[in-house]
């Protein structure tokens, strides 16, 4: 049975051997030092720190082939420790097996035959000489004698071989557990490793990450607006105070602004420009459709709509209520429970909406007409499927809902608002400027006051009175008025903020 097995172990083992040297990355039987040097490994992380010397640690991505390369350089050393290891313990017992132990027994194996066959035919010689020494008394008997002494002494090195042979296959049979040893010590050597392993990227990832958090040159579509907001220290998101800088400055007369499509390549550019924070925006003020285009695709581009998924239920079904001032009043409250980074840039952004639409009679874009081409950007449900789709599914109830925000803007919103939050823009011009509109009215400073919409309007006398939303509202004459926007307030009780 053991004779059965030794041929079957050797190939096992053999071939066990040679698949593990096939996945070691050193070079076998080199000492430690020159294998890592060796390394794929070694020769990354060389690559990454040469390329961090290049790029300076100014940059980030300097900082991260720094970091990483020291990483990798010591996982290099870890992995040539690991494999000298499971040369020295693995592969070094199996090849003392498969190519000494096992082929000394089955060499003795041979020589035993080789015996065997000397045994048979010293016996043959002298069992021929003792039959003819009876008929042929030539035969001497000294050479029967020697005969006999050659058989015996044959039969004396077959029994010594057959007992060294029986004692190595029995010592084969009873080191099996150690041979077996070499798997388990295979594993081992392997959770070690890969446990130094991970204690070097778990100790470089919190330094790395820092470098990664602290670069505030990071994309700002698609990226959650607190992220954002937070990486970045801002209070309103880029994108949205530099478009709309942009756009008080040379969009405010523009017919059709956010129903008109900018060029392809225009609008491209502008994203990539405010993805990385540059403040060379000159060049697009030129172009207020593409300023237009880039605010909408920042608003759609969200994780979650400006207006919130968890408030979403809550907005349809205020637009599908009736009577005006229970409206009014409900998306009141509801402005009032958005997350307070999505409720400040929501009110600056419908500021300037209700500014836009005050220049309606030029740019012809009402609070409906902003409500209808804006509105599928700052509100949609989270489960539903394509874009069309979703844009039809929440047209309707996002115009009902956007529609009247605009119009009582100062309302929803008390106060002036500083477009220029960060104090990174040029101030909105004067009203003499060729980017602005003439309504009628004389402003100072640039500021303009909203238009109120047609359904509030009366044509009659020099007071104007209207009943909108079942509240009587007054509008003096069109006066010069200083700089600032002056809020309309709203006079009926219906319209005061609940408590």
């Amino acid at each position: 049975q053991i004779e059965r097995r030794l041929d079957a172990v050797r190939s096992v083992c053999h071939l066990a051997q040679k698949r593990l040297i096939a996945c070691l990355q050193g070079q076998h039987g080199t000492d430690p030092d020159k294998r890592h040097k060796k390394l794929p490994l070694t020769a990354l992380a060389q690559n990454m720190q040469e390329g961090s010397i290049q790029l300076s640690d100014e940059t980030l991505l300097g900082k991260m082939l720094d970091t990483c390369g020291d990483a990798e350089n010591k996982l290099a050393m870890e992995l040539s420790q690991h494999e000298v290891q499971i040369e020295r313990e693995v592969i070094d017992p199996l090849c003392l097996l498969t190519e000494t132990e096992i082929p000394n027994i089955q060499k003795q194996r041979k020589q035993l035959a080789k015996l065997v066959l000397d045994w048979d035919s010293a016996r043959g010689r002298y069992n021929q000489a003792h039959k003819t020494s009876g008929t042929n008394f030539q035969v001497h008997p000294s050479k029967i004698e020697s005969l006999k002494e050659e058989m015996d002494e044959a039969g004396n090195k077959v029994e010594q071989c057959k007992d060294q042979l029986a004692a190595d296959m029995y010592s084969f049979v009873s080191k099996e557990g150690e041979y077996a040893r070499c798997f388990v010590t295979l594993l081992e050597a392997q959770a070690d490793y890969h446990r130094k392993a991970l204690a070097v990227i778990e100790k470089v990832l919190p330094e790395i990450q820092a470098h990664q958090d602290k670069w505030t040159e990071k994309p700002a579509f698609g990226t959650p607006l607190e992220e954002h907001l937070k990486r970045s220290g801002r209070e309103i998101a880029v994108p949205i105070e530099a478009c709309v800088m942009m756009l008080l400055e040379t969009g405010m007369r523009e017919e059709g602004l956010f129903r008109i499509a900018a060029g392809a390549s225009k609008l491209k550019k502008l994203k990539a420009a405010l993805d990385c924070s540059t403040s060379q925006l000159d060049e697009f003020y030129s172009d207020p459709h593409a300023v237009a285009g880039a605010l909408k695709s920042y608003l759609r581009e969200l994780p979650e709509p400006l207006m919130t998924y968890s408030l979403y239920e809550e907005w349809t079904q205020a637009a599908n209520i009736q009577d005006q001032d229970k409206k009014l009043q409900e998306l009141w409250r509801i402005c009032n429970r958005l997350p307070e980074h999505y409720r400040v840039n929501f009110r600056y952004l419908i500021k300037f909406l209700a500014k836009l639409a005050q220049n309606s009679d030029v740019n012809k874009m009402t609070p409906s007409n902003i409500a209808i081409v804006l509105g599928p950007n700052l509100l949609w449900a989270k489960n539903e499927g394509s874009l069309a789709e979703m844009a039809a599914a929440t047209s309707v109830h996002v115009v009902a809902v956007i529609e009247p925000i605009i119009q009582h803007a100062d309302w929803f919103f008390p106060g002036d608002e500083d477009f220029n939050v960060s104090g990174a823009f040029v101030a909105v011009p004067a009203v003499n400027s060729n980017h602005l509109s003439h309504t009628g009215n004389d402003f100072e400073c640039g500021t303009l006051e909203r238009k109120r919409p047609l359904s509030m309007t009366v044509m009659e006398g020099d007071l104007l009175k209207k009943e909108s939303f079942g509240v009587k509202v007054l509008e003096l004459p069109a006066t010069p008025r200083r700089c600032g926007t002056v809020s309309r307030k709203l006079t009926s009780p219906a319209f005061q903020p609940p408590l």
